[in-house]
């Protein structure tokens, strides 16, 4: 069958992707473009995952305040916004610009979305070394796979397959390591609750990439990166203001003074510690929208998926983690399962681009 030689991008993605301007680029063009997102997916995360744990610390309690930073930065997106050059044109020629109402109810949901993920994962940080935190992230590529089956029709190859299963693998080796460790201090049950914690904020963050895309494709239908940064800007200012009405709700703001100034650092480094996680956490999220929009809300979720492997290497680093023989073996596991899905990638690309061609040729035969 035809169909099944496309394991994934389906023939409506491929009729979209062969129409689509970033499909003209050249293929090194295009490479350069994942790249860049590829670089602000990576550091980002794993700058702000460091930074996200010498918050804990050094001192600092609030995890509304943790959640307040992931997504408090998005001002600085309108600098990229007025930049680029507007570009209105569709996917699909035919449709017209979603009504107002639809955007609002979109941005609305996917920011309450984002607002409660970043909440359990600032839960998960305050219980979990930055190492084994990362390393548990991991599973949110298996999430992922079900629900771009589901949402996305995504297909799968045994490639695909073997990335999932690695990535999982690689989770569950953390889940029963009785060696893994966190932070000083912290119990057995605190532990386990920000295992699940961090494991239930993968689960809803693979939904909200599928979520996304399914947006791009179903309804934004705009090939611009104006586009990207719309949806990262508007889904941040809902998660902010959720965000803040929880820091309230719950009086921790109220201890925010007595945390600034007993801070590990001092006042002045508390200050910028969450300034720079509010950057680094945008940037990050530049990286993860951009790839879903040029690529697929799965290779974002793998990409992402890497950049948690980085981070346990920065982590024993900076903090001196404890990266015992199995977290060596899941970090291992993880570039593996990268690996597997980049490869099913570029095999991928290689085909759609070869389908362009043969459509061209016919096109030009046909004029003769």
């Amino acid at each position: 069958m035809a169909d099944n030689e496309e394991p994934i991008l389906n023939k409506v993605e491929n009729t979209v992707a062969l129409h689509s301007p970033l499909f003209k680029l050249k293929r090194w063009q295009w490479w350069v473009l994942v790249a860049i997102n590829i670089f602000f997916l990576v550091a980002g995360q794993s700058a702000a995952v460091l930074l996200g744990r010498f918050y804990y610390d050094q001192g600092g309690n609030s995890k509304w305040m943790a959640t307040v930073v992931q997504t408090v930065g998005f001002p600085i997106l309108f600098i990229p916004l007025f930049l680029l050059p507007s570009d209105n044109e569709p996917l699909d020629s035919s449709s017209s610009s979603p009504p107002i109402r639809t955007l609002a109810l979109i941005y609305i949901v996917l920011g309450m979305i984002i607002a409660g993920d970043n909440y359990l994962y600032s839960l998960g940080l305050s219980y979990l070394s930055a190492s084994t935190y990362s390393l548990i992230c991991a599973s949110q590529l298996a999430f992922n796979a079900v629900f771009s089956y589901f949402i996305n029709s995504q297909k799968f190859t045994a490639l695909i397959l073997n990335s999932v299963i690695i990535l999982s693998f690689s989770s569950a080796l953390i889940a029963v390591n009785d060696d893994s460790g966190g932070p000083s201090g912290v119990s057995k049950w605190k532990y386990f609750l920000g295992f699940l914690a961090t494991l239930g904020a993968s689960s809803i963050y693979s939904l909200l990439l599928s979520l996304m895309q399914l947006s791009f494709q179903k309804v934004l239908k705009k090939e611009t990166f104006s586009v990207v940064l719309e949806m990262q800007i508007f889904t941040s200012i809902v998660a902010t203001c959720v965000s803040v009405a929880g820091l309230f709700g719950s009086g921790e703001w109220k201890t925010l003074h007595g945390e600034m100034q007993s801070f590990g650092k001092g006042s002045v480094p508390y200050v910028l510690t969450l300034v720079w996680t509010a950057v680094t956490w945008q940037v990050c999220s530049v990286g993860v929208v951009g790839l879903i929009f040029v690529v697929s809300s799965l290779f974002s979720n793998v990409i992402s998926t890497v950049a948690l492997a980085v981070s346990p290497i920065a982590a024993v680093i900076v903090f001196h983690d404890k990266m015992n023989g199995v977290k060596i073996i899941a970090m291992l596991l993880a570039v593996w399962g990268f690996a597997s899905f980049t490869y099913q990638n570029y095999i991928d690309d290689s085909k759609l681009r070869k389908a362009k061609t043969n459509v061209t040729e016919t096109r030009n035969n046909s004029v003769c």
